[in-house]
């Protein structure tokens, strides 16, 4: 059993790394970040998922 939050919502995933919640929500649609819905709308997402995109466009601004 985790002792770490790993799901939070978009809006609290996209405060969490300073990046859009647009970002965070391309991400999913583009299957790259997991999330769970409710109601065909985007509730959670996985913060291991958002943090290895984020560290990849860290990565690409760096070349």
């Amino acid at each position: 059993m985790s002792l770490v939050k790993t799901w939070y919502s978009p809006e609290s995933a996209a405060d969490k790394f300073g990046v859009g919640k647009a970002a965070v929500l391309e991400w999913v649609d583009e299957g790259l970040v997991r999330c769970e819905r409710e109601g065909g709308k985007v509730s959670f997402v996985n913060i291991d998922d958002v943090r290895l995109q984020v560290e990849a466009m860290v990565r690409k601004q760096e070349k």
